[in-house]
């Protein structure tokens, strides 16, 4: 089961900020893969990919080591089938065809 954790991080400007949070998440155990949507001057978007669900304290204390702070976190459990069903709709063939009169 792949879990998302969604962190909203408030303070990063630069890809500097984003690679120190990156660098910071990655030491915590369990962590597989971030990402980070760089947003300047506003609230950055991080997130963060395991196999279980995360101590949001210990993803709070890396962030903080960084010297940012998390605004916001949302945790989606087993994130692939949910994204997956989410994305179902939109993946349906929708075709539509002519009427040939001879």
């Amino acid at each position: 089961m792949t879990t998302v954790t969604a962190l909203s991080v408030s303070g990063m400007h630069c890809a500097h900020c984003a690679s120190s949070v990156t660098r910071e998440l990655k030491g915590v155990p369990g962590v597989q893969d971030v990402s980070v949507e760089l947003h300047v001057n506003e609230t950055s978007s991080v997130r963060v990919i395991s196999d279980q669900p995360l101590a949001e304290d210990a993803l709070r204390e890396a962030i903080d080591e960084a010297g940012y702070a998390v605004t916001g976190v949302e945790v989606l459990e087993d994130a692939v089938a949910a994204e997956s069903a989410a994305q179902a709709p939109a993946r349906q063939a929708t075709h539509t065809l002519p009427i040939v009169s001879s």
